[in-house]
């Protein structure tokens, strides 16, 4: 599987030292690290051809069916089929909260305006087609990580979500009605 992918990390734009392959037969392809997909990782680990080895997960796998590879890989990437579809945000939470210390990968049409909630939870870089990086280079990127800083969910770097401070204001406005 040779797609064109732009790497982004929080200091911008990085070249990609790894390399997907499609299947675990497609290992002797590829030279230097690897990364395999969910159905092929068995198969990879049984081989040992690669070094390090990465996994690519769809966003919908249960954690549980993850967790006894995460000691095994150096890398996990997180499939994001549209920017609109949030489920690996949770998945890579879930990651991290399983202990891997690996680098998280974001792989897909993300937007800019996501990269903050990316970081936020766990991810350390997010690979973008082509096409997608032209719209939005890696400067912007970077530029948006600092101007998005509300988020929806709680728990990101300590801060209140969005929800919690519209609750506190609404509890606010109708304490200060009833003095």
């Amino acid at each position: 599987m040779t797609t064109t992918t732009i790497l982004i990390r929080p200091e911008g734009q990085v070249a990609d030292e790894w390399s997907v392959a499609a299947t675990a037969a497609d290992l002797s392809l590829v030279e230097g690290p690897a990364i395999v997909p969910f159905e092929a990782i068995d198969a990879a680990l049984a081989e040992r051809r690669n070094a390090p080895l990465g996994l690519h997960l769809p966003n919908h796998v249960a954690i549980d069916a993850v967790e006894p590879y995460l000691t095994q890989v150096a890398l996990v990437s997180v499939a994001f089929p549209a920017f609109s579809d949030g489920r690996g945000f949770s998945l890579a939470k879930r990651i991290r909260r399983a202990g891997f210390t690996g680098t998280l990968r974001a792989t897909g049409p993300l937007i800019a305006d996501q990269f903050a909630d990316a970081l936020a939870c766990g991810f350390d870089e997010v690979a973008l087609p082509e096409a997608v990086a032209e719209r939005q280079p890696a400067e912007q990127w970077v530029e948006a990580r600092g101007i998005v800083r509300d988020h929806y969910q709680s728990g990101y770097e300590g801060g209140t979500s969005i929800l919690e401070q519209r609750r506190a204001a609404a509890a606010a406005k109708a304490e200060g009605s009833h003095a």
